[in-house]
């Protein structure tokens, strides 16, 4: 099952992160993955550490794509976002 937007449903990403360099940089290359592949997508920044709890994360930065958490702990590389978000 991908993650592509079908019948014009935007995919909804989020950056789980208490605002350290490593989260802001799963930001940064998130929203450059999307803006390079024309991917219809929102993205959501989650700082507050109840709703980051809420995904059974210990470790940030975390990116959850419709739900469901694809990378904790690290960050993905630009081929691994691109492929997170269209296979």
């Amino acid at each position: 099952m991908g993650f592509l937007a079908v019948n014009n449903i935007k995919m909804e990403i989020k950056i789980l992160g208490t605002g350290c360099p490593k989260c802001k940089t799963l930001e940064e290359i998130t929203r450059k993955v999307i803006r390079e592949n024309g991917i219809d997508a929102s993205i959501t920044k989650v700082e507050d550490i109840i709703e980051i709890m809420k995904f059974n994360i210990m470790t940030t930065p975390a990116l959850v794509i419709n739900g469901k958490v694809v990378a904790k702990g690290r960050i993905p590389s630009v081929d691994e976002i691109k492929q997170f978000l269209t296979r």
